[in-house]
């Protein structure tokens, strides 16, 4: 088991680092408990010009932890009552950030936070053991033996982005039918 650190999440290239998150683990401290989870589906968001973005047009109160340091979570609210986690890629100043859709077991971003007790207390917090909250590299299950069947394909619900940009594949998972 290893914690990815700060550094891992300084690419430049958002999409192939969320292709990376696949297989990787979200760990989540709870009440004393620690439950690790598959990542299984991630969508990358990726600069000024990604239309589906938050920071598409500019810094805000609500965005600007996509500005800061990478490896830090971004979680925000959606529809008044479900929460989203992304953590931050890419260098300071450039905001750019990674979805966490779905792990084994759970799919739907609100249906993760859900589970794992994720609010906006974990907005703007480094991603490691001290938030409760972080991202491991460890040997997958046996049963991925010739792992990964990686799939790609637009993002969801990003239709206001207009037809270039709700259509980028940037958005990647394994099947269920893998798991």
């Amino acid at each position: 088991m290893k914690i990815l650190p700060k550094k891992y999440f300084e690419s430049p290239n958002t999409p192939k680092l969320a292709r990376d998150l696949l297989g990787k683990f979200l760990v989540r401290k709870y009440r004393g408990k620690v439950k690790a989870y598959l990542i299984t589906e991630v969508e990358a968001y990726d600069g000024f010009k990604d239309k589906a973005s938050h920071a598409h047009r500019g810094k805000t109160e609500r965005n600007k932890v996509m500005f800061g340091q990478p490896g830090y979570w971004y979680v925000y609210l959606t529809y008044g009552m479900h929460w989203m986690l992304n953590i931050v890629t890419g260098p300071k100043d450039y905001p750019a950030a990674i979805l966490i859709r779905g792990l084994e077991g759970i799919y739907g971003p609100a249906r993760i936070t859900k589970a794992l007790k994720i609010d906006k207390k974990f907005n703007g917090k480094l991603a490691d053991k001290k938030s409760g909250l972080w991202i491991e590299n460890r040997q997958p299950n046996p049963a991925f033996a010739g792992w990964p069947r990686i799939k790609k394909g637009p993002r969801i619900g990003v239709a206001y982005a207009g037809p270039i940009w709700s259509k980028k594949k940037l958005r990647f998972f394994i099947e269920k039918a893998d798991l």
